[in-house]
């Protein structure tokens, strides 16, 4: 899994009823854009995240 600055995070409710958690990743702080990565959470909360299988990056284009 590799990131950039800019992308989301999504990571996926595991039970039903609950539901997405979606962030934007600010930092990544692994290597070649490896896990962890500083993503901050649409509520406001910053947190650092190692994704797990239920996780997905959402890539942002590059507009040129």
């Amino acid at each position: 899994m590799r990131a950039t600055v800019g992308d989301q995070l999504v990571q996926h409710g595991r039970v039903v009823g609950q539901h997405d958690k979606v962030g934007e990743i600010v930092e990544v702080l692994g290597q070649e854009g490896n896990p962890p990565y500083r993503v901050r959470f649409e509520d406001g909360h910053t947190g650092i995240c190692s994704p797990g299988p239920d996780t997905e990056i959402r890539h942002t284009e590059i507009q040129r």
